[in-house]
């Protein structure tokens, strides 16, 4: 690992400490040349996960596109991006422990408004009237009345 500071080649591993279940790893390393220490952070090289659109086009799986939909949802509500990071994260973990390469963009939709629906329910309405494309006011109301 070069160092970010001096360019130096050779760096020692200080602390190391696994994050996300065990799905990643954060090392502390110093510089044996400038003594300046910084952190480092490997992941697991995934294959990729597509999604297949409600048009039959397929893209892959973004975590930024998904993270800014809840995020849009979440506007003036009291709920981190702590807890929009984890709740993309779980998704995306359960998807990948599953083995699954390919998914319908439904079903993910479906995911988040259930996650969202046991944390709030008003960024779960939001994004559901988003996702679900509620064209006239009564398509909103019936879901507004499924939480009561």
């Amino acid at each position: 690992m070069r160092c970010p500071f001096c360019s130096y080649h050779d760096t020692k591993v200080i602390d190391s400490r696994t994050r996300d279940g065990g799905r990643s790893i954060r090392r502390r390393r110093e510089c044996l040349k400038c003594r300046r220490r910084f952190t480092t952070r490997e992941q697991l090289d995934h294959i990729p996960l597509w999604l297949v659109k409600r048009d039959g086009r397929r893209e892959e799986f973004d975590r930024k596109k998904l993270v800014k939909g809840i995020q849009l949802a979440s506007i003036k509500r009291p709920i981190s991006i702590a807890k929009i990071e984890e709740i993309v994260s779980k998704i995306e973990f359960d998807l990948r422990d599953k083995g699954i390469e390919e998914i319908e963009t439904l079903e993910i939709g479906e995911q988040v408004m259930k996650l969202l629906k046991e944390l709030d329910e008003v960024a779960y309405v939001r994004f559901a009237s988003v996702y679900r494309n509620f064209q006239v006011k009564e398509e909103f109301l019936k879901e507004v009345k499924h939480l009561k």
